[in-house]
């Protein structure tokens, strides 16, 4: 494999030339110029780019082509400029092969869980390749390192996104993938009030694209999902239990979660797709979201910046069943083991909470990170914004017990020391100017 000097293109894909998508195809471009390349000034209409096998160890490289638009009859140079970098030795081919049987296609692997699951899927043996689109509703600059960390481990992760189906097509078939663990979608509650059709881009056009591909693949692949917790949406009675109805979604995200596994039962009854959704309940942890509590929290006390806190009625807490990574990927690989074949005789669809089993207050979660950084909160209380958030969430996981051996091990105080260890090693002299900046919608 490694003297192959050339290699088909894996795959190419066009951007759309509308005055809206403008600035957002001229920055796609300028991405993947090669260091000290200028962009020509032209109006572009159209440009593709695709990874190639270059190098002769295997090396994958990247082309670019941009297309003006113009007439070949009129002016034949339509192929205006193009270049190839060399992105890393390793290969999507060496990092799908596995000891077990399994070839798992991670897609979100460069986020928070997709990453977490990812280095353990490899680490026990499995064929392991990613695919994220680096969204920037947070920073991609923590993106980008949880991706050449998983490259550093031998799990080659894709930058395509997941409505791109001819790609994802190509992906299935060409690396035989026997699961997919779904895990690329829009996150977090309250941005759905400013920006809703990146919720439905994504984990509603964007899940159907994937399971598209999947079904029209021989085997079809067995699938492991992400839902959530916020499916419970504005039910009130606690413990959530799989077998309460999730009919009042309190976000937008939540209707889209619920739509995905409105969206599994139909495949798994139409054409034979296996299904495990899995509930998670606010996941915390090292390498975790810029816009989640505890980073956001950490990030304002350690520069002096007060701490909002949102209260319901009354100045009632908020409640939260904090859920540490380490747990959260012990159950989602018991998913990605339990989840039958997908076949109209073996498919099943079923949904599984994944939580921490012990809810607190999010002042609580605010004491846990003082104690740990040995430095007190500025605490600021106000209302609960009505753009989503609910009052409770507690997660009854007798079901994730008994069928997936699922057992939360990590206190919230625990969680938040291996968290804080990680983040003043990693975060806080972390000079990307994204981060920096960033301020949780």
């Amino acid at each position: 494999e490694g003297a192959v000097l050339a290699q088909q293109i894996m795959f190419t894909r066009g951007i759309s030339h509308a005055a809206a998508r403008g600035h957002a195809a001229s920055s796609f471009v300028r991405r993947r110029l090669c260091k000290g390349t200028s962009l020509p000034n032209w109006t572009m209409k159209r440009s593709c780019w695709g990874p190639l096998a270059l190098a002769s160890s295997g090396g994958v490289g990247l082309a670019l082509w941009c297309d003006d638009g113009s007439k070949a009859g009129k002016d034949p140079k339509v192929v205006r400029c193009g270049s190839w970098r060399e992105i890393a030795n390793l290969t999507a081919a060496e990092s799908s092969k596995s000891s077990t049987g399994k070839v798992v296609l991670v897609t979100g692997s460069a986020g928070f869980v997709g990453y977490h699951c990812a280095l353990a899927l490899k680490a026990r043996g499995d064929g392991v390749i990613g695919v994220d689109n680096y969204c920037a509703y947070y920073p991609t600059s923590l993106k980008r390192k949880r991706a050449e960390s998983l490259m550093a481990e031998g799990i080659y992760t894709f930058e395509a996104d997941i409505n791109e189906r001819h790609f994802i097509d190509h992906i299935l078939k060409e690396y035989k993938v026997t699961h997919i663990l779904a895990l690329a979608a829009q996150a977090g509650v309250r941005y759905a009030a400013k920006d809703p059709a990146s919720y439905v881009a994504s984990n509603v056009s964007g899940f159907v694209s994937l399971l598209e591909s999947a079904r029209h693949c021989k085997p079809m692949p067995s699938i492991v999902y992400a839902s959530s917790s916020s499916v419970y949406g504005l039910n009130t009675k606690t413990p959530f239990a799989e077998v309460d109805k999730v009919d009042n979604p309190a976000s937008l995200y939540a209707a889209t979660k619920k739509a995905n596994e409105m969206m599994a039962h139909t495949y798994t009854h139409i054409y034979g797709l296996s299904f495990i959704g899995l509930r998670y309940f606010t996941v915390y942890g090292p390498w975790g979201r810029p816009d989640m509590a505890a980073f956001s929290f950490t990030k304002n006390i350690l520069t002096d910046k007060p701490i909002r806190i949102f209260q319901g009625p009354g100045g009632s807490e908020l409640e939260r069943d904090f859920t540490y990574i380490d747990d959260i990927v012990q159950g989602t690989l018991a998913a990605v083991d339990k989840v039958s074949p997908s076949t109209k005789e073996t498919a099943e669809n079923t949904v599984y909470n994944l939580g921490g089993k012990d809810p607190v207050t999010v002042t609580y979660l605010v004491e846990c990170i003082e104690k740990s950084l040995g430095k007190q909160a500025n605490r600021l209380y106000v209302p609960m914004p009505p753009t989503g958030d609910v009052l409770k969430t507690a997660a009854d996981t007798s079901l994730a017990e008994a069928e997936l051996g699922y057992r939360p091990t990590t206190p919230l105080a625990a969680g938040i020391d291996k968290f804080i260890e990680w983040y003043m090693s990693n975060i806080w002299n972390d000079d990307s100017e994204d981060l920096k900046t960033y301020v949780p919608h």
